[in-house]
């Protein structure tokens, strides 16, 4: 089988610089603690299954080389420059030949059975895509020759289109949908995130 890799995109948990959206309703030091405790969360639930290879792609930059910054030992590398779609384009482009999936590093309801299935949907489709509820992904994966930047062309970031602007960049290839998942962004995300049970779900 080939080589599987899980790749967590994240930014280093430092205050003011994590979940600005959120920040402006809970205050940064919030914000901050609440990212901190999700990102451990998501590497605590997927980061350490032998099934795929985790790597943290980390921004800023010299945080990926900065061991302490981050809440398990991994393996580490620097987003780069670009926006999402140029950075993402990168990992599919530089990581060796497997399947591949990136997810962010603020999806608290993400498990290992999610990326699992990610994983398998790969054996019989190019991509695969995570919806989430606000019209983006919280999930993508692709393999072999299907992993081009390309993919990633013209879509308008951080909007209720992504989503479908991916879609049609991949309509000659087959694509694979799985489960709805959403990150949490704004104050609405959050309190509905906090009603559910927040962190005292296992």
């Amino acid at each position: 089988m080939n080589r599987q890799y899980l790749v967590v995109f994240a930014k280093a948990p430092a205050l003011g610089q994590v979940k600005s959206r959120l920040a402006r309703t809970i205050g940064p030091a919030a914000a901050l603690g609440f990212y901190r405790r999700t990102l451990a969360r998501v590497l605590r639930r997927v980061g350490r299954d032998p099934r795929w290879r985790t790597i943290i792609a980390a921004t800023p930059d010299r945080a990926a080389r900065m061991a302490r910054r981050w809440p398990m030992r991994s393996h580490r590398r620097k987003q780069g420059a670009g926006d999402l779609g140029q950075r993402m384009g990168r990992v599919f482009r530089d990581l060796p030949k497997g399947r591949v999936v990136i997810i962010g590093a603020d999806i608290p309801g993400i498990t290992a059975a999610h990326v699992a299935r990610a994983f398998a949907a790969l054996g019989h489709a190019d991509v695969v895509l995570g919806p989430a509820r606000d019209g983006g992904f919280w999930l993508i994966g692709s393999k072999g020759c299907a992993r081009r930047a390309d993919m990633f062309a013209g879509v308008r970031w951080s909007s209720a289109h992504a989503l479908t602007d991916t879609r049609t960049n991949l309509r000659i290839r087959r694509v694979a949908l799985i489960d709805i998942l959403d990150d949490v962004d704004d104050l609405p995300a959050y309190n509905a995130f906090m009603k559910r049970g927040g962190f005292g779900r296992r």
